[in-house]
């Protein structure tokens, strides 16, 4: 099974989104097309500013891309 038809659970970086942001729906997180897509949906689902939800996806991220 590839990563792209892998539900978000099962792992890879859509697997940690997931269970480091919990409140994400799989489907949410396959919608996901790029890192700043990521802190506009941690930013709404957790009421944070955007500086600390980018700060929060860069920590997490490490460099690597969706």
């Amino acid at each position: 099974m590839s990563d792209s038809t892998k539900p978000a659970s099962e792992g890879g970086m859509r697997g940690e989104i997931q269970r480091k942001w919990g409140k994400f729906s799989a489907q949410e997180i396959a919608a996901l097309k790029s890192k700043d897509d990521l802190v506009a949906q941690v930013q709404t689902k957790y009421a944070l500013d955007k500086a600390q939800a980018q700060r929060d996806v860069d920590a997490f991220a490490k460099g690597r891309q969706l």
